[in-house]
């Protein structure tokens, strides 16, 4: 069995959403107050220690809520709909990909072509679209994003499976009357799960990155939720006199997004064949 080594960015990533991690299954326990709770004698007071009165590490936003807190509790949100919406993508994308790559034809061509329509389509026209119809909230973000992803796996999944149906493999089950379905799902599918984790590895980023736009945009995760959009969106029009108001949220979105890819990366060289 080859040594796996992560390397300084593996390590570096991998450390980074561990930490996110640790704080969404812990947001209740470690944050250090009411994300929720408003205080206007604290508003807009700057990061301190406590030396001067009340502890607010990272400073409180324009009505007095503790930003650390609400960062703590916003990687939660940013978590779920992350791995959510990349398992809608995931899933819908692979299931169109091995279709239209086994099956071929006339089929084959219509997903195709659905996906180029779907990529003709702006994100943010779409997203409004869907929550002027179905509402806003934490599931329709998951859905919309997760819908949006599936383009990417489906044009991979495809590419993998026109190579591999002309596989030996998948020609001997076609020889012993095998049915598509199975050859589909039992030969082809297994071949294609470690390019897809590390595509949804690195989708991740890209998934709380787009939840952080539609929270900014206010078609997200609603208030009084906290998410790191909508403290980015909060704290703009405070930014020359609260600085600490955008930075801290904002910084949160960019380690974030910036570990996915690390361990993205770090993943697609464990998992590429040719890199062994």
């Amino acid at each position: 069995m080859p040594r796996i080594v992560l390397g300084v960015k593996g390590t570096v990533g991998f450390t980074i959403l561990g930490v996110f991690m640790l704080l969404a299954l812990g947001a209740d326990v470690i944050s250090p107050a009411d994300p929720l709770a408003q205080s206007l004698r604290a508003r807009h007071q700057e990061p301190s220690f406590g030396l001067d009165g009340p502890t607010y590490w990272l400073g409180a936003d324009h009505v007095g809520r503790d930003i650390l807190s609400r960062i703590i509790h916003g990687a939660r949100i940013s978590i779920i709909v992350g791995i959510g919406a990349v398992l809608v993508s995931g899933i819908i994308g692979t299931l169109i990909g091995i279709t239209a790559g086994y099956r071929g034809g006339l089929l084959g061509a219509l997903l195709m072509r659905l996906a180029d329509m779907k990529l003709a389509m702006p994100m943010i026209l779409f997203a409004i679209a869907w929550i002027a119809f179905f509402g806003p909230g934490l599931v329709s973000v998951i859905i919309v994003i997760g819908v949006w992803g599936w383009v990417p796996y489906a044009r991979y999944a495809r590419s993998m499976v026109l190579s591999l149906r002309e596989a030996l493999f998948v020609q001997s089950s076609v020889a012993m009357g095998a049915s598509s379905s199975d050859i589909m799902f039992r030969h082809i599918a297994p071949n294609l799960i470690g390019p897809i984790i590390v595509m949804a590895t690195l989708q991740l980023g890209e998934a709380v990155l787009l939840e952080s736009v539609l929270s900014f945009l206010g078609v997200g995760v609603q208030p009084p939720t906290p998410t790191w959009g909508s403290m980015v969106s909060d704290g703009r029009s405070y930014i020359d006199t609260a600085w600490w108001t955008v930075t801290f949220p904002g910084l949160a979105i960019t380690l974030f997004v910036l570990a996915a890819n690390f361990v993205g990366d770090t993943l697609r060289d464990i998992l590429d064949p040719r890199a062994l």
